[in-house]
């Protein structure tokens, strides 16, 4: 117990500029929590979302604001050596996780072998959102963080042709009532691979089933590639994550163009001569 109370000191103290300030930055900038939610914490048994679910813990010790919190794992289909470690860093950081149990990686076996992540992707996010449901939640809380927002943005710009990142809350299409939030938002991933070090904790990295036994190229090799692009450009410029993050929100809608919204397409031509 001595032990995950130093774990949370230093989320406060040593970490309060990197994390933590960041961490409530995002929630009230962002409206990311409210008076009486009531919030599935999603736990992949990786850094990231342990630390969320620590955070999420903090928030309500010492926050202002009123809210439920469920901290939930589900297993794919773990290898009995990443589910015993799962356990065990929920134990160790006091963390009162519920276990459910899916067959994700079986079906996707079956069915998907040549392009799993997509498909596992996709199933993950339907179950955890019927889960959320069952324990009348109205928000799911996720473990994704600045260095995933840069990611995915320079991913749409060079892959997909278009600009669009990845939102820090989403109302959900096909659930009713529930919302995706990301509280990790403006975390940098070198700051929370710093906190890990620093306290001594070992977290599963992948625990994908495929990728144990094969080599798979289905969008994880990209984003690597977007993460070494930022790297190499951070040795030109260090703020240039920064810039891409602020350019999201400082969009000038005068020398673009075009834009779509609700399924409509705009051009520049529409106003051009009025």
């Amino acid at each position: 117990m001595e032990k995950c109370k130093e774990i949370e000191r230093s989320i406060i103290k040593k970490y309060r500029k990197e994390i933590w300030s960041k961490f409530v930055k995002a929630v009230s900038d962002y409206e990311l929590i409210k008076e009486n939610d009531k919030i599935m914490v999603c736990i992949s048994g990786g850094k990231d979302s342990f630390l969320l679910a620590k955070c999420i813990q903090e928030l309500q010790r010492h926050g202002k604001i009123h809210f439920d919190a469920h901290y939930v794992v589900m297993n794919p289909g773990y290898n009995k050596i990443n589910e015993e470690m799962i356990l065990k860093n929920a134990e160790l950081l006091n963390i009162p996780i519920e276990v459910f149990k899916s067959d994700i990686f079986e079906v996707v076996d079956n069915i998907a072998k040549e392009s799993p992540c997509y498909m596992c992707a996709r199933m993950r996010r339907g179950y955890l959102y019927n889960r959320a449901k069952e324990l009348g939640c109205n928000k799911i809380a996720l473990g994704h963080h600045f260095d995933d927002v840069i990611e995915t943005t320079l991913l749409s710009m060079f892959y997909g042709s278009e600009i669009k990142t990845m939102m820090p809350k989403l109302h959900s299409d096909n659930f009713e009532g529930l919302e995706l939030i990301r509280p990790m938002y403006l975390i940098k991933e070198q700051d929370i691979l710093s906190w890990k070090n620093h306290n001594e904790l070992t977290f599963i990295n992948c625990a994908c089933k495929f990728t144990e036994k094969m080599k798979i190229d289905d969008g994880a090799s990209k984003r690597n590639e977007m993460k070494k692009l930022i790297s190499d450009l951070r040795k030109v410029n260090k703020n240039v994550d920064h810039n891409i993050f602020k350019s999201l929100d400082n969009i000038n809608m005068n020398c673009i163009l075009g834009y779509h919204k609700d399924g409509i397409r705009h051009s520049f031509l529409d106003e051009y001569d009025k």
